[in-house]
């Protein structure tokens, strides 16, 4: 299978976005989609997980350096595709001179972006109804 891991745009690209999400957030965790939208969409820079051109994956990264919305459908959940997408949104962030990422990781995922060396920041809250704690990254 050929995988791409890119930039994606909102305003042509957001039915794939949507569909990703809708599968992870909405269907699966039960997320309710009054929330799951939000102000942020048509200003973040979102990123598309494509096997053989299909999307299978997504997340987002703010102005203000917040990664979220980071969604891998079920079926290729395991292959490594979280981590090379999330690697990808930091190596944008880099690029683009931020210093340090921030996210609110779902409590169960906190191993997952440990290993990508996030570090908790701060209390458990909850969030959607799911506990979900702060993690930052630095560069440099």
């Amino acid at each position: 299978m050929a995988t791409i891991i890119r930039p994606a745009d909102w305003a042509t690209e957001r039915a794939s976005i949507r569909a990703v999400r809708e599968e992870v957030f909405i269907r699966e965790q039960k997320v309710d989609p009054d929330i799951e939208w939000d102000d942020q969409e048509e200003t973040a820079q979102h990123f598309l997980v494509l096997e053989d051109g299909v999307a299978v994956g997504t997340g987002r990264i703010t102005a203000a350096g917040k990664i979220g919305r980071m969604a891998i459908l079920k079926s290729v959940r395991g292959s490594g595709l979280g981590f090379r997408l999330l690697e990808a949104i930091c190596e944008y962030a880099r690029e683009a001179g931020v210093n340090r990422v921030y996210l609110h990781a779902q409590r169960h995922a906190e191993g997952f972006y440990s290993k990508a060396g996030f570090v908790a920041d701060g209390p458990e809250f909850v969030e959607a109804n799911i506990p979900h704690i702060k993690m930052v990254r630095h560069f440099g």
